[in-house]
């Protein structure tokens, strides 16, 4: 179980940090963030906790690429002509 919270803690705080650039703004990030970790603050089911982590982490996969399309689209504006 303290592997469990370990790990939830883990990706509570990686979310956190990752939403600062979030496109509808960090605070409107950060709640949903919140709202959807205390809705499931109560589950005791190791199945259903790995589960809730494994989304989890899907979610930081996608943040990731959401940032570096952004970032790539940003640069290709930079240096490339479009006509």
């Amino acid at each position: 179980m303290a592997d469990h919270r370990r790990r939830v803690l883990d990706l509570y705080k990686r979310l956190q940090y990752m939403g600062r650039e979030y496109p509808g703004g960090p605070d409107k990030f950060r709640q949903r963030c919140y709202n959807a970790f205390k809705r499931q603050s109560t589950e005791t089911d190791p199945e259903k906790i790995e589960k809730a982590i494994g989304l989890g982490e899907y979610v930081v996969k996608e943040i990731e690429a959401l940032y570096s399309l952004r970032k790539y689209r940003a640069m290709k504006r930079r240096y490339y002509d479009e006509k």
